[in-house]
C-alpha cells in the first residue's frame, strides 16, 4: 500500500478520483490546498485529511508519494521540496519550464534515491495498448509518417485564472500545456525526435502566450510527423494518425482521453487485415487515463515490471518544447539533443 498526499485540488481532484479506484494499491492520506473549502468539496465522503500546509504531509513519515498538481511555475519548487523530504513524486505536466530545471530535478531525484513520475496519462486505454502490442509483434513495420491534431476551444472563461495565458504563470501556451500529450505519444510510438521546425502565433485569445502552432518533426529513425495546434476551434478534438510501413492507426476525436474510444487499425495489405483484427481483439486492457497511469506507478514502486512514465520521458518532453520555441522564434530548423550552451537551455520565457 502506497500512502499519497495530493497538492492542489484543481486537476488534483481528477487524480484523487483515479487513486480512489485503486484501494488495494494506494491510500490517500492528504489533499493539500490553501482553499480548504475547495479541497473539502473534492474529497466528498472519502476519508482524506485536508490541510492548507504542505509541511503537514512532508513531515508525516507515513507519506510515501506526493502528487504535485499545481500551476507550472510551482512545479520545480514543490518537486524539489518533496524529494528533499524523502518522498517519491508525481508531477503534473509540464515537469518544469526549462531544460536546466528538468536536469535539476533529475539530480535531486538521484541524490534522494527517489523516483519522479511525470504525468502523461494519455498513454493508457485499450487502443493505445493494442498499438503497443501490434508494434511489439512486428505487425506494423517501421514508422513512416504521423499527423497530430490538437484542436481545442479556450475562451476568456478559461483564462480567468490570472496565471493562465501568461509567461510568468503558465510559462507557455498551447505547445507547452495542451499539445504536450500528443507530442509524448509521438515519441512513445515513433521514438526520439532528431529535429523540429515550428511556427507559433497568438490568434484566438488576447493572451501573452501562443494559442496556435504548426510543427514539423524529423524523427531519429527517419520518419516524419506534423502537429497542428489551435485553441480557437469550434469544439475540443484530438486526432492522431500513425502511419507505419504495414499499418495505419487512427484515433477517434476524444480530446482528453484518446484511449477511451476505439481506434482503427488498417493493414496496408488487405490480405493481412484479418490477422490484425484478430490480434487487436485479443488485447484485454481496461485501464484508461489516470487509472492506468497510477496503476503502473504502483507496480513500479512495489518492484514489479511496469510501463510507468519515466523521469527521462519528462525531461525529453521539456527538451522538445525548448527546441520548438527556439525554432519558432529563430525561424530555423533546430536539431536535438539540446546542449547546456543552447540559448534557451535555462528557460524559454521572454
Amino acid at each position: 500500500m502506497i500512502n499519497v498526499a495530493i497538492i492542489g485540488a484543481g486537476i488534483g481532484a481528477q487524480h484523487l478520483n483515479a487513486l480512489s479506484t485503486l484501494p488495494n494499491d494506494f491510500n490517500i492520506l492528504y489533499l493539500i490546498d490553501r482553499d480548504t473549502d475547495k479541497a473539502e468539496r473534492a474529497i466528498g465522503t472519502l476519508p482524506v485529511r485536508v490541510s492548507p500546509d504542505l509541511n503537514t504531509a512532508l513531515q508525516d513519515p507515513d507519506v510515501d508519494l506526493v502528487d504535485v498538481c499545481l500551476p507550472p511555475y510551482l512545479h520545480l519548487q514543490f518537486t524539489l521540496s518533496c524529494l528533499a523530504a524523502g518522498k517519491h513524486v508525481v508531477c503534473e505536466k509540464p515537469l518544469t519550464t526549462s531544460l536546466a530545471d528538468a536536469e535539476r530535478v533529475r539530480g535531486a531525484a538521484q541524490d534522494a534515491n527517489k523516483k519522479v513520475f511525470p504525468v502523461f496519462q494519455y498513454r493508457w486505454g485499450p487502443p493505445l495498448q493494442q498499438l503497443e502490442q501490434l508494434i511489439a509483434a512486428g505487425l506494423t513495420g517501421a514508422p513512416m509518417v504521423a499527423a497530430l491534431e490538437t484542436h481545442w476551444s479556450r475562451d476568456a472563461s478559461y483564462y480567468a485564472e490570472d496565471w493562465r495565458g501568461t509567461w510568468a504563470g503558465e510559462q507557455g501556451g498551447a505547445v507547452l500545456c495542451h499539445a504536450i500529450h500528443s507530442h509524448d505519444l509521438l515519441c512513445h510510438f515513433f521514438g526520439p525526435v532528431a529535429a523540429v521546425s515550428a511556427c507559433t502565433t497568438t490568434r484566438a485569445n488576447a493572451i501573452e502566450t501562443e494559442d496556435c502552432a504548426a510543427i514539423s518533426f524529423e524523427m531519429a529513425n527517419g520518419a516524419i510527423a506534423t502537429s497542428s495546434i489551435t485553441l480557437g476551434a469550434a469544439r475540443n478534438e484530438t486526432r492522431l494518425r500513425f502511419v507505419f510501413d504495414h499499418l495505419t492507426a487512427t484515433s477517434g476525436l476524444n480530446p482528453y482521453l484518446p484511449g477511451d474510444t476505439p481506434w482503427s487499425f488498417e493493414a496496408r495489405n488487405p490480405s493481412q487485415q484479418s490477422e490484425v483484427d484478430t490480434f487487436v481483439s485479443k488485447c484485454r486492457s481496461k485501464a484508461v487515463g489516470f487509472g492506468g497511469f497510477f496503476l503502473e506507478i504502483a507496480k513500479n514502486l512495489n518492484g514489479f515490471q511496469s510501463t510507468a512514465v519515466t523521469l527521462d520521458a519528462g525531461v525529453r518532453s521539456i527538451e522538445l518544447v525548448t527546441a520548438i520555441y527556439h525554432s519558432a522564434r529563430s525561424r530555423e530548423r533546430v536539431a536535438l539533443p539540446i546542449s547546456e550552451e543552447h540559448p534557451l537551455y535555462g528557460g524559454w520565457a521572454p
